[in-house]
């Protein structure tokens, strides 16, 4: 796993047959691995607000209709170490709701203890963003975030749905 991975604690990524991905409120990651051998000549790339295509030497890689839109000309890719291809595609709808539950439209969808997963983290990032004065050294979400957790549109709502429980010296979020 890259340390793009590792250094976030609210990253959780996703595996597929060829590498990972992950995303947070603002992007989506992929991480493609590639053969020994492979050029940057090599790599074919296409992004457009709501279509991906990524092929290896010709031989198609992904290709279709984005889950969800992107703003296409702030989407990169990078080759990396000679083994992997990176993709990032900066989400158009930034909030918890918007959770990608799959890279594409019919492909590559996470399973739903890890999307559950995927919802907490980005629930989790989003508290954490707006609320920049409180620690969370420790700190968790629980509960159910099959339909986007908590609405953020309003602090107030939020804090009634969030409870901080002293633990151990560290603070512990928990759905109430």
């Amino acid at each position: 796993m890259s340390p793009l991975f590792e250094e976030h604690s609210w990253v959780f990524p996703c595996g597929t047959l060829w590498g990972l991905r992950c995303q947070t409120l603002e992007e989506g990651f992929t991480e493609v691995q590639v053969s020994p051998g492979t050029h940057a000549q090599d790599i074919q790339w296409d992004l457009q607000n709501w279509h991906v295509a990524l092929a290896l030497g010709g031989q198609e890689i992904l290709k279709g209709k984005l889950l969800d839109s992107t703003i296409s000309d702030q989407g990169t890719w990078t080759w990396e170490d000679r083994k992997m291809v990176r993709i990032v595609l900066t989400k158009t709808k930034r909030d918890t709701s918007k959770c990608w539950t799959s890279l594409l439209e019919s492909d590559y969808a996470a399973d739903p203890l890890v999307q559950d997963q995927m919802q907490r983290k980005l629930t989790f990032e989003r508290f954490q963003k707006q609320s920049p004065g409180f620690d969370f050294s420790g700190a968790e979400v629980s509960g159910n975030y099959t339909k986007g957790g908590p609405d953020f549109s309003n602090i107030e709502k939020c804090l009634r749905f969030f409870r901080f429980v002293p633990s151990c010296g560290s603070q512990q979020v928990l759905a109430t």
